[in-house]
């Protein structure tokens, strides 16, 4: 049992440690609060590196696209070019020896030598002849001068093609660059953490994607059946929640977000490119107001992502490098702004 002197003592005590605990505590919780807001800046600023990445791999999806379209038109003005100039080769033949039958004449031309024959009827008999030989002289003539002009024409248009498609090469490399720089750049941000850190961080995306999954399969399965080619893409991209987003994958593990809807169209009968902005010139423009389950809905400026509307405000999409097909909301994707959409 304490003394009244203990008691005073110890009471003391407690006080002047319950200063110090009142004054260390700043310093104490602030280093903690102050590690946590680092982790959490870091995972929203890999987070962006992911979806930029994304964002450059659309365009170089894009790219792609467009490289295959003048590849295939630069290779049938090519042909064609081959072709006239195969004609104009021929032309050139025939004027020449046109020409070196005249050289051979000399002199007086064969209607004049005519003209002057000592046989009248033989003249006759062949004026008609002659004026026969001279029109297609003409008539080949102009057909050499119309070949060859469209052979110009031709040539300059290979050129033109030519230079798009050398433009188009360095677009596509200049963005593949780009998404595999911005992932580069989240995984040394990542490489800096503590090992703790980087664990804690992973636990967090693993739970959040799991957590994401468990609600697209309820979504999914909770979905009411849909008719036609709409109900068919739409079955398929939903049968593929849960595979990994992975740029320029177009299935069957690994997808990104226009290689999803692409495949899962083509299982409804209609193809599509492999290119989010491509795709949005396909099909009809449909109000927000109006969309109905299998419209491919439209984001980002310029147009990056692209999903499947599945009804009640949501879509089933494959969102980004880092995370898996999902279902999400149609309307709400952080940087990139909803744009529109389209039914096909």
């Amino acid at each position: 049992m304490f003394t009244f002197g203990q008691a005073i003592r110890l009471r003391s005590i407690s006080a002047v440690v319950i200063s110090i605990v009142a004054i260390a505590a700043p310093l104490l919780i602030a280093p903690t609060a102050q590690a946590a807001q680092t982790l959490a800046e870091v995972q929203a600023r890999v987070r962006q590196l992911e979806e930029e990445a994304t964002t450059a791999a659309e365009g170089a999806q894009e790219a792609k696209v467009k490289l295959a379209s003048l590849n295939r038109t630069l290779a049938g003005i090519q042909a064609k070019k081959e072709v006239q100039s195969q004609s104009v080769n021929a032309l050139s033949k025939s004027l020449s020896a046109i020409a070196i039958d005249q050289y051979k004449t000399g002199g007086l031309s064969q209607s004049l030598e005519l003209l002057f024959s000592s046989d009248p009827a033989l003249y006759l008999s062949a004026a008609g002849s002659l004026e026969a030989i001279t029109r297609k002289k003409s008539v080949e003539l102009r057909k050499f001068q119309a070949a060859k002009q469209r052979l110009t024409a031709t040539s300059l248009t290979v050129n033109d093609k030519l230079a798009l498609v050398k433009a188009t090469q360095k677009k596509l490399a200049a963005q593949s660059a780009r998404a595999t720089a911005k992932l580069a750049e989240a995984e040394s941000l990542l490489a800096k953490l503590k090992k703790e850190d980087r664990e804690r961080l992973a636990r967090l995306a693993q739970q959040e994607e799991d957590a994401d999954q468990a609600s697209s399969l309820a979504a999914a399965k909770a979905l009411a059946a849909v008719s036609g080619r709409a109900g068919k893409a739409l079955q398929f991209a939903l049968k593929q929640i849960g595979d990994k987003y992975v740029f320029g994958a177009d299935g069957m593990t690994y997808w990104d977000c226009s290689g999803l809807t692409m495949r899962a169209y083509q299982a409804g009968g209609v193809s599509l490119p492999h290119s989010s902005r491509a795709q949005y010139s396909y099909g009809k423009a449909v109000k927000r107001s109006a969309l109905k389950p299998g419209d491919l809905v439209f984001f980002g400026r310029p147009i990056s992502h692209v999903g499947i509307y599945i009804g009640g405000g949501k879509m089933v999409h494959a969102p980004r490098s880092g995370s898996r097909v999902k279902v999400a909301s149609a309307f709400d994707l952080g940087r990139k702004p909803y744009i529109g959409a389209r039914r096909l």
